[in-house]
Parts: structure tokens; sequence; C-alpha cells
């Protein structure tokens, strides 16, 4: 059988396999890309767009479908198995490529503000970040085991995926939350040392 080549998104191909293997809505999908993206890049009207186009691609291949039940807003999907006649093909930052390419261009002719600090001030917000980094990382890795943990039992022990199946995925919501924290102090601490 010859197969079809199929690019697809490295980052959401990731999210959908890891966080979202079962149902998921288009909106938990943008927010938890939008998540992975470097802040203030993007606007997050750009982010639906290019997600849900990317969800329609995967619809129009037949390796997801909508529920039963359609709705205006909050539309839940439902990822498939993987068509064998498709030959996956991960591709990098497709999003992030084309946002760059517009900011690089609009940045031109923009003339940056002047940014004035206390070198003291500066100090204290990195160390008061650098706490907050650790704290954070150490509640995203507790929620990740645990989802971790979850998924286990659920292999070992079936009857209790329908009992205990609302708490994982509040605590794999939770991860993807705590992950864009992350993300976010990473960027800023960043952003701090380059002035």
């Amino acid at each position: 059988m010859k197969q079809d080549l199929f690019e697809f998104d490295r980052q959401l191909h990731s999210l959908l396999c890891m966080h979202f293997p079962e149902e998921f809505t288009t909106r938990q999908l943008r927010d938890a890309y939008a998540a992975l993206l470097p802040p203030s890049s993007f606007r997050l009207a750009d982010v639906r767009v290019y997600v849900y186009e990317q969800l329609r691609r995967l619809i129009r291949v037949g390796w997801a479908e909508t529920a039963e039940q359609r709705q205006k807003r909050g539309q839940v999907f439902r990822l498939l198995d993987m068509p064998q006649r498709l030959q996956l093909v991960l591709v990098d930052g497709n999003f992030s490529k084309s946002v760059n390419s517009l900011d690089v261009h609009a940045d031109e002719g923009r003339e940056r503000p002047c940014l004035t600090s206390n070198p003291r001030e500066e100090q204290d917000d990195q160390a008061r970040l650098q706490v907050m980094l650790k704290e954070t990382r150490l509640d995203l890795l507790s929620s990740l085991g645990e989802t971790e943990r979850y998924k286990q039992l659920f292999e070992e022990i079936p009857h209790l995926k329908g009992r205990l199946e609302g708490v994982y995925l509040e605590v794999r919501d939770r991860s993807s939350k705590l992950l864009g924290h992350v993300r976010a102090i990473e960027n800023t601490l960043k952003a701090i040392s380059a002035t």
C-alpha cells in the first residue's frame, strides 16, 4: 500500500499524544500550544486559527473526529488511531516561523522604548523569579508524577478508570498550566538578563 506523506507540527503532535489522547476542545489545545510559545510573540487569535486549521487537517485524513454532540462553543474532538496509509513527518515550529517572520518586518520601523531600571531592583526581581521558578518546577514534577501514576494504575487496575478519570484529567490540565507558568518565568528571566 502506498503511503501518503503527512506533515504535522511536532509540538501539537506531542501535546495530542501526551495530554489529549482521548477528548479535547480547540480551546484546550490552543491554550496548551500557546503555553509552549515564547510570551508576547503571538496573538492568541492567530494561535486559535492555526490550531483549528491543523485540527481540520487531522479530521480530513481521518485521524480525528468531532464528538457526537455538536456545539457552537467548546466542541469536543477525539483523536483516533493514525490511519495506516499515512506516513507521518513531524516538523518544527511552523507557527513560530510564520509569526517570527512577521515580527521582524513589524519591528523594523518601530522605535524601541528606553528602559531604565535600578540594578538593585533587577537583582531582587531575579532572585524572586528564581525562587518562583524553583517552586513551580517542583509543582510541575509532582503533577507529572501524579499523572504518570494514574496512567499506570489504569493499566494495572482497569476498573478504577471510570472512578478516577475526572481526577486524572484535572491533574493533567494542571500539568499543562504549570508547564506554561515555568516557560513564562524562564522567558521573563531571560528578558531581565538581556537588559
